[in-house]
């Protein structure tokens, strides 16, 4: 609102605008009396409100209230084509780009497979991922109107380079950023992919109405995100949250973790411990890699829980050593809620859940509450359409310009 002072005419229209929009957002379509009951402005404001934002592109008519009890009344909608987002989730494997449009709504997703280690690929990749998602929309690169692309890791905001993801092949480069902003005409911003399912849960999901909470993943890798007074919490370099480096008892100590890409909690209890536990326990393991094979075992066991010994045996280990991390971050941070995500974790369901709270009220002084991630389907892809929509729409709703 450059160039306005707080309590005109401009900025007040401006901030009923934005009132009405999001109103539309969450309960749309509504009609002219209806936002004005919901924002407690007269009809003939209200009128007003919804002609200038007809007129600016961000409202759109969408037929008649029929069917309901007194006169037919004109309905209004968000213009869903008024602004369209991209989000991207990298990983080892691959690039999967996702666009969607200023509602919410997903128009366009795509998965590009990104073998090899060559670092000049990166650029080309990330904009391959791109242009197969805008063009599943029917748009073009021009009409995105902001990027954010989650990664492992966190880009260090001292150097630009990438930190704690050694095993993303390419994404190193000192000059990757500078690069990626070269090709890409939009605003494009990086996020660690942990803290972007945090963003989603805390959005639309789990961590709904929180403030402070800590999300645990479990997936590929073992780390957390950290929302603190309503924030993500990153640290010095990026690196908070990355708790597969946390030191443990019942594991070896790991030194150079950096370079091992491992530490005591991920020895402990990451994905890959799953296996290990189930073949000692006697029980048959997938041969898939350790991510899909822990969740299997893991689905099994909740399934057999109390009916099978070993299973059983194997969900309680798994859920003490889990804990055993949890209660280092119940210590430090004193969350009142952590969410647990990942598909390595979410497959032992609400059993898993509760024995790990049970083991937690046992080795932490404080007792958070745990609970299931509700974001099941590429929720890093989520967080990150999340993040670039709420952007987004402080630009592109803001009449006050």
């Amino acid at each position: 609102m450059t160039g306005t002072t707080p309590g005109t005419p401009r900025v007040l229209r401006a901030m009923n605008d934005r009132a009405a929009l999001d109103l539309l957002l969450e309960h749309e379509p509504l009609s002219r009396t209806r936002i004005g009951k919901l924002t407690g402005l007269s009809k003939p404001t209200a009128s007003q409100l919804l002609a200038r934002l007809e007129a600016a592109g961000l409202v759109v008519a969408t037929g008649t209230s029929e069917g309901r009890p007194g006169p037919s009344a004109q309905l209004y909608t968000v213009n869903a084509r008024a602004a369209h987002v991209a989000g991207l989730d990298v990983n080892s494997r691959r690039i999967v780009a996702a666009v969607a449009d200023v509602t919410g709504a997903v128009v366009g997703e795509f998965e590009l497979a990104t073998p090899g280690r060559r670092a000049d690929s990166v650029v080309r990749q990330v904009c391959d991922a791109l242009d197969g998602a805008v063009k599943e929309a029917g748009l073009v690169r021009a009409d995105i109107h902001r990027i954010v692309i989650g990664t492992p890791g966190a880009f260090d905001p001292g150097t630009g380079r990438l930190r704690y993801a050694s095993h993303l092949p390419g994404w190193h480069s000192p000059t990757l950023l500078d690069e990626l902003a070269a090709a890409l005409p939009m605003p494009v911003e990086y996020e660690n992919d942990v803290n972007l399912v945090a963003v989603a849960e805390q959005r639309l999901g789990a961590a709904r109405g929180h403030e402070d909470f800590v999300l645990l993943w479990n997936e590929e890798g073992l780390g957390a995100a950290l929302v603190i007074n309503g924030r993500l919490h990153r640290g010095f370099t990026g690196g908070a949250g990355e708790v597969g480096f946390l030191p443990v008892p019942g594991t070896p100590l790991v030194r150079q973790v950096v370079k091992a890409n491992s530490g005591g909690f991920q020895e402990l209890a990451g994905a890959q411990a799953v296996p290990r536990l189930a073949r000692a326990l006697g029980i048959d393991t997938p041969q898939q890699p350790h991510a899909k094979a822990a969740a299997e075992l893991l689905s099994r066991a909740s399934e057999a829980y109390e009916q099978d010994e070993a299973l059983t045996e194997l969900l309680g280990q798994y859920a003490h050593r889990l804990a055993t991390g949890l209660a280092s971050v119940t210590a430090v941070l004193d969350p009142g809620l952590i969410v647990l995500s990942g598909g390595a974790v979410v497959a032992g369901g609400e059993i898993l859940r509760s024995l790990i709270q049970s083991e937690l009220a046992e080795l932490a002084a404080s007792r958070p509450r745990l609970v299931l991630g509700e974001i099941d389907r590429t929720p890093v892809l989520r967080g990150a359409l999340e993040r670039a929509l709420a952007d987004t729409r402080d630009e592109v709703f803001d009449t006050s310009r």
